[in-house]
């Protein structure tokens, strides 16, 4: 049986990059190293958080993805900047994903200090419940699963 084949795009945020290389880290080892599909993957980085969902737009009308891995953080700070700027990102994602009917996962974590961002990046970090911190590879794996049920749908 050939294994299936997926075209993956990924938008990253430059804005804490240190964050965004380890989320990308782990959605691509994910992406890279699976048994059971092969990923093509295109990496696009963008100026931070809230031009991601214009990014998503574009890749998705001028490529072509079968999901898109939406991957950043925006760390809360004392200003109300970070609840617009998460808010319509993750409005902007939602939106885009339903009106072009493309899987988006979302892998832009919001948080509330650097360091718990640090954690849900970090693979070896055990969350409270249990799962992985790395949101990354999480995200990946959402793409993957979101594929699937669209296909399934139409199969």
């Amino acid at each position: 049986m050939t294994a299936e084949k997926f075209h993956i795009g990924i938008i990253v945020s430059q804005f804490n990059e240190e964050i965004s290389n380890r989320l990308l880290d782990g959605a691509c080892s994910y992406l890279e190293n699976s048994s059971d599909f092969n990923a093509d993957i295109s990496v696009r980085w963008v100026p931070g958080a809230f031009e991601i969902p214009f990014a998503c737009q574009e890749v998705i009308d001028k490529t072509d993805v079968d999901a898109i891995v939406t991957l950043g953080s925006v760390v809360k700070g004392g200003t109300p900047h970070f609840d617009f700027v998460a808010g319509e990102c993750i409005r902007g994602i939602q939106a885009v994903s339903l009106s072009t009917k493309t899987p988006i996962s979302l892998g832009v974590l919001t948080t509330n200090t650097y360091e718990q961002a640090l954690e849900r990046s970090d693979s070896s970090y055990i969350d409270h419940d249990g799962s992985s911190g790395d949101k990354g590879t999480s995200a990946a794996e959402a793409a993957i699963a979101m594929i699937r049920l669209s296909r399934s749908l139409t199969d």
